[in-house]
């Protein structure tokens, strides 16, 4: 009865409207911005380390890497494989288009997050709740956002990444869920207990240091297995428009799982993103928004694309036609879709390696994700509740997280997609209808940005001098705290 409810609700949330929706919004913003995914890569890469962080945020980096930790997770392993089980290898190069027109969606929210930004208890907060009140007026649209956010990041989406870890360490190691459960809650506890900047250094630390160990295994995979080269891309651009005869019958499909798990991994338009953007200490909001456009490409081109060569290029996959059930290709028979392609993958080089590896690799990048959606969660929670009663609510908030936390580690895969998929599909259709009407501001802030450079500038953002209302914290220009900039001239 569930499943089927939460299926039906799935069918009408992942339908057509939606693809087409996302790709013509990004692909309004990619030709608005005149392809700021490609004019700007350099200095997308120049801002990355350029920021410092302050008492009341955290730098351009750490702000990325909280982003990352949130993108980079179950999407770039098991939704990777699970994209191509079900749309065949042709999904991957859609996995790609959808992350290249999703860059200028990811700055455009980014932007906003820090137009409209708020200084609440000594932190900055933001997200798409608050530029739909500031930049809209729209309390009640807000608030819906807000409660939806709640739910899929507290409730539905730390499911998926639970029940990854632990399908991943019970393939491996053979520990009980339960067991895995407990101790991915336990520590998680020690990092949400201690506040937004305990998650940045973390984050800090570990994503770089998980994404680069995983990106060596694909490497050493794709150089054994070079001469393979011409053939795999051979077969992923011809399966993509569906002239490979093998995937010719299920194009739809393709297209729909390459978007759909594209999305899933780099999170642009779903308003994730921008939530850790809006903490980052910047003196322009279109800095932050460059950053936050290039680490999709990071999370994409580089850990999902690791991902499914590692798979293409060893064979270690299936693929199914959903519609009828047919069997197109059965590479790994008796194995579940998901996380296991890519532990046989890495077999494949190091016999008796990949399990165990992928286990790790899977523990980190979906641990690093429940933290973050935790932190996208309190920012929601911190939007709705005022007052007195926002410490208590924010206790409980962290609660009901490691709760859902530990209930994702031992139910069943599928449900747990089914689920998280309801949640993200929320979050999408709200806010990509929020950022397409606020346009406006984020590609002034853009075009003041560019102006500035060329003027030789350092650029700073002033709401009022570029007539953005209601952005109360550039109203006076960009105001950097007293003791910030003292710490600033020692260093």
């Amino acid at each position: 009865m569930v499943e089927q409810l939460v299926t039906s609700i799935n069918g009408y949330l992942w339908s057509a409207p939606l693809i087409i929706f996302i790709c013509a919004v990004g692909l309004y913003f990619s030709v608005r911005t005149r392809f700021l995914q490609i004019r700007h890569v350099k200095e997308m890469i120049r801002l990355l380390f350029s920021g410092k962080s302050s008492n009341e945020g955290v730098s351009s980096f750490q702000a990325l890497a909280m982003s990352l930790s949130g993108r980079i997770g179950v999407g770039n392993i098991a939704g990777t494989a699970t994209g191509i089980a079900f749309g065949g290898p042709g999904a991957v190069f859609w996995m790609w288009v959808i992350t290249f027109i999703g860059a200028a969606s990811a700055f455009v929210e980014s932007t906003l997050a820090q137009i409209y930004k708020e200084k609440q208890d000594g932190e900055y907060r933001g997200g798409p709740a608050f530029y739909i009140e500031k930049g809209l007026g729209w309390k009640w649209f807000a608030v819906i956002f807000a409660v939806a956010t709640l739910l899929a990041m507290a409730v539905l989406m730390p499911g998926i990444q639970a029940n990854s870890i632990a399908e991943g360490v019970s393939n491996a190691f053979g520990i009980e869920s339960t067991i895995t459960g407990l101790v991915v809650v336990l520590l998680m506890g020690l990092i949400i207990f201690g506040g937004v900047k305990r998650i940045a250094r973390v984050a800090e630390f570990l994503v770089p240091f998980m994404a680069a160990g995983y990106l060596l295994i694909a490497i050493a995979i794709i150089a054994v297995n070079i001469d393979r080269i011409p053939e795999v891309f051979t077969l992923i651009f011809k399966s993509a428009f569906g002239a490979e005869e093998m995937f010719g019958g299920i194009l739809g499909s393709t297209i729909m799982w390459g978007v759909k798990r594209g999305l899933y991994a780099n999170e642009a338009g779903q308003g994730t993103g921008a939530h850790p953007a809006a903490a980052a200490e910047v003196s322009h909001p279109a800095k932050q928004g460059l950053v936050q456009a290039f680490s999709i490409y990071l999370d994409v081109f580089l850990i999902v694309t690791a991902t499914a060569f590692m798979i293409l290029f060893t064979n270690s996959y299936n693929t199914v036609n959903e519609k009828t059930g047919e069997v197109l290709v059965e590479n790994l028979k008796g194995i579940e879709t998901g996380p296991a392609y890519t532990q046989a993958a890495v077999d494949t080089i190091l016999p008796g390696f990949g399990s165990g590896f992928i286990a790790i690799a899977l523990f980190c990048f979906a641990f690093t994700t429940i933290f973050a959606y935790y932190y996208i969660a309190e920012t929601n929670l911190a939007y709705l509740v005022q007052g007195k009663h926002r410490k208590l609510a924010i206790t409980l908030l962290k609660f009901i997280l490691l709760g859902s936390t530990f209930y994702g580690a031992v139910k069943e895969a599928e449900l747990a997609w089914a689920m998280g998929d309801i949640g993200l599909g929320i979050m999408v259709w709200l806010n990509l209808f929020a950022i397409l009407l606020l346009f406006k501001p984020a590609n002034i802030a853009l075009k003041d940005y560019e102006e500035q450079l060329k003027q030789g500038k350092d650029p700073e953002f002033n709401s009022t001098k570029l007539g953005i209302k209601n952005a109360e914290f550039w109203a006076n220009g960009y105001q950097q705290d007293e003791q910030d900039e003292k710490k600033r001239a020692a260093n």
